[in-house]
């Protein structure tokens, strides 16, 4: 299964079905399962945030008990999309879909950056240790 490293809390927030989309600078044309794992980085100044704190203690979780070096969920890519532009209440994407708040407070929604859709996106029990990678990576220690 193909595998992204990403960093607290935003592996989090995917794994609790409160964001959406990943955001990053280079697309993919890998569509599919794809294994969430959180790094071992932790951004506190993002845990901060009223948004993302808010998220996070809905479902038990602190800046201080988040997983790290994990894989904690795993998702269908659905899609990679391009954004294409800003808006008063928000950004637009390829195909004049729409992100809205809270969504574009969980990522880089900056034109020019990709947003990989996600669905279907299952929490693992308990998060299962894995060294993670840049890029997209294969993950082999699949016990969904």
């Amino acid at each position: 299964m193909k595998a992204i490293t990403i960093i607290q809390p935003w592996a989090t927030l995917i794994a609790i079905g409160a964001k959406k989309y990943e955001t990053r600078s280079w697309p993919t044309k890998h569509r599919g399962e794809l294994a969430i794992h959180a790094g071992k980085k932790i951004d506190f100044n993002a845990c901060r945030e009223p948004e993302i704190r808010a998220a996070l203690e809905e479902w038990g979780f602190t800046e201080f008990n988040l997983p790290t070096g994990a894989v904690v969920a795993t998702a269908q890519l659905e899609n990679c999309l391009k954004s294409v532009d800003t808006w008063t209440d928000g950004y637009e994407l390829e195909g004049k879909r729409l992100v809205y708040s809270p969504e574009y407070e969980f990522g880089d929604f900056t034109p020019g950056r990709y947003a990989w859709e996600m669905s279907d996106v299952k929490q693992l029990k308990e998060p299962i240790k894995a060294k993670g990678q840049q890029g997209l990576w294969n993950w082999n220690d699949i016990q969904v």
